[in-house]
Parts: structure tokens; C-alpha cells; sequence
């Protein structure tokens, strides 16, 4: 039994408009820091788990300094994280809903 919109309209809480314009002003920050090929491709790479920098210089063919640049944009953002272990610098997505991005585009684009 279907219910009508207007009911389903009326049952619905009330958006706080503040709020939604917020959220959308944090959803066009992701999507900006994402909308960029080789941040797209670190992060491709870093969705299939934690990789060193030559690890990601290697698998993307992206070189320096391009791929110190855009790291640094992931970095600034919150999408990823660092670890240092002796002279190598571990990367990972620390961002949940970049991760959750990245795994529906890898489902989408990279499993077919």
C-alpha cells in the first residue's frame, strides 16, 4: 500500500535550512578535492589499501612534483593520512565519505 507524497511530505522532519546549506558547502568541498584525475588515481590506488609514495609514483605514473602537490591537496583536505616509517611516508584515506566515493567510482569504473 503506497502512501500518497503529500503524507509521506508531512511525516518527513523539517530540514534546518542552515544546516543543509552546511552540509552541501562540505559535499562541494569533497567533490572539488576529488574532481581532479591524478588525485582521483592516488586515491584509487589508496582505496585498495595504505601505499608509499613510490608505491603511488609507480602504480600511477604520476611524477614528482605533481604527485607531492596533489598528495598535499589530500592532505590538506583530511582525505588521507601519513605514517612515517624510517625514510618512507605511508599513505591511507582517513575520510570515510571519501572512502565510501571512492568505492562506489572503483565498483563503477574500475571493476568492469
Amino acid at each position: 500500500m503506497d502512501m500518497p507524497i503529500a503524507q509521506i511530505n508531512e511525516a518527513m522532519p523539517k530540514l534546518d535550512i542552515s544546516l543543509m546549506r552546511a552540509n552541501a558547502d562540505n559535499a562541494c568541498r569533497m567533490m572539488k578535492t576529488l574532481a581532479n584525475r591524478d588525485r582521483l588515481m592516488l586515491l584509487c590506488q589508496l582505496s585498495q589499501g595504505e601505499k608509499r609514495v613510490g608505491e603511488l609514483e609507480e602504480a600511477t605514473n604520476i611524477q614528482q612534483p605533481t604527485l607531492s602537490q596533489q598528495l598535499a591537496v589530500l592532505r590538506e583536505e583530511n582525505v588521507v593520512s601519513t605514517r612515517r616509517d624510517g625514510k618512507h611516508i605511508y599513505y591511507k584515506i582517513s575520510s570515510p565519505i571519501a572512502m565510501s566515493v571512492m568505492e562506489l567510482l572503483y565498483a563503477t569504473y574500475c571493476g568492469k
